[in-house]
């Protein structure tokens, strides 16, 4: 690997560590590495963030040949900083440069180019409570070609931004609007993929629930108005079962729903909670609607690595709102399940999922 070091005159001051608006802040040092059909992968390289020089004609910015991650590095309590599961964002980036026909890459190898950036750039690691540094791994075909083809060339890359919470200060609970005429992902599409093109389109719906009030869109798919995630996010429903236990259901992984590293530790860390039973199935707008008349439905919350946890407080559907009692539990489900990742997160918990940089 190239590394080139500059002066500490050169490097940037550091930010209000208490005060982050979420990715708007980029650390001084970036890794890329390049490859070409010709001669293979080049050297990896960290340099000093600056612009790339790219062919106007390049395929990502024509045909949106270009995959990203999200994961994050915590300062523990013990000054160690930790990845989160990383292996599984590599495995998902994998999947995401196979559909769109990028070269893969050794991932393990990627890991370690990563915690080597992330060592480098550790002051940049907010020493704060809820805050982390922001890992983005970026995948684009650079193939200056028009066409629809597979791409020539690529360049895989990783900004790093530090960033506290998701949410704005003072916020409690997610407002939501469900409008059927949108759909995020379908069968046959990408939408279990973390591909560019997921996310561009749903600005417009998301700009449209703002305007009436809401913070975020759910999701719903097909005549059944099934409900697929909300936001960039995972839902998570806390059912009142008939035997009076409690259940976590959370849309099964059929194509159409995003396989959430948040998700599935979820599901894996409350599979040994024996007063939780999760329950993986299709659940419909109506199924929910059903919930709250039978006064079954407890709570309701999306997950991603950005937000660990985001309540749901109201859904907005066809001119009716529905009231979820999430924040109003004495003990919430979301936030003992919040408690016990950011433990991992910031190693008050010794877990494997929480992986050193040496």
């Amino acid at each position: 690997m190239e590394i080139n070091i500059v002066s500490d005159e050169e490097l940037k001051k550091k930010p209000d560590f208490t005060n982050l608006k979420f990715g708007s802040i980029f650390t001084d040092y970036m890794f890329s590495v390049r490859w070409d059909a010709e001669n293979g992968w080049g050297i990896p390289k960290i340099d000093p963030v600056s612009s790339f020089q790219i062919h106007p004609a390049a395929k990502c910015l024509h045909y949106g040949l270009q995959v990203m991650e999200s994961l994050k590095a915590y300062k523990g309590i013990d000054k160690n900083i930790r990845l989160f599961r990383p292996e599984l964002n590599m495995e998902r980036l994998l999947q995401g440069a196979k559909r769109l026909v990028l070269p893969a890459f050794d991932s393990k190898e990627l890991i370690e180019c990563i915690k080597r950036l992330v060592k480098l750039e550790q002051e940049w690691v907010p020493d704060l409570k809820h805050a982390a540094l922001l890992i983005r791994p970026v995948y684009v075909g650079t193939d200056p070609t028009l066409g629809v083809a597979v791409a020539n060339s690529a360049l895989l890359y990783v900004l790093l931004s530090p960033v506290g919470s998701f949410h704005p200060p003072g916020f409690k609970s997610a407002s939501v609007y469900a409008d059927p005429k949108y759909s995020r992902s379908w069968p046959g599409g990408s939408g279990d993929l973390k591909l560019g093109g997921n996310y561009g389109h749903t600005i417009y719906i998301q700009r449209a629930a703002e305007k009436r009030g809401h913070h975020q869109v759910l999701w719903l798919h097909g005549k059944k108005n099934e409900i697929t995630g909300v936001d960039c996010n995972n839902i998570f429903f806390v059912v009142r079962n008939e035997s009076g236990g409690i259940e976590l259901i959370t849309p099964p992984l059929n194509g159409i729903t995003f396989p959430g590293v948040t998700r599935q530790s979820i599901v894996e860390l409350c599979q040994n909670w024996k007063d939780v039973q999760i329950v993986e199935k299709t659940i419909t707008i109506d199924d929910v609607k059903k919930l709250l008349d039978e006064k079954k439905l407890r709570e309701m919350f999306g997950t991603s690595s950005a937000c660990i946890t985001c309540p749901i407080s109201s859904i907005f559907f066809d001119g009716s709102k529905y009231d979820v009692s999430t924040v109003k539990q004495d003990k919430p489900i979301y936030d003992r399940i919040t408690n016990a990742l950011c433990d991992i997160y910031y190693g008050r918990a010794d877990n494997p999922w929480g992986v050193k940089i040496d």
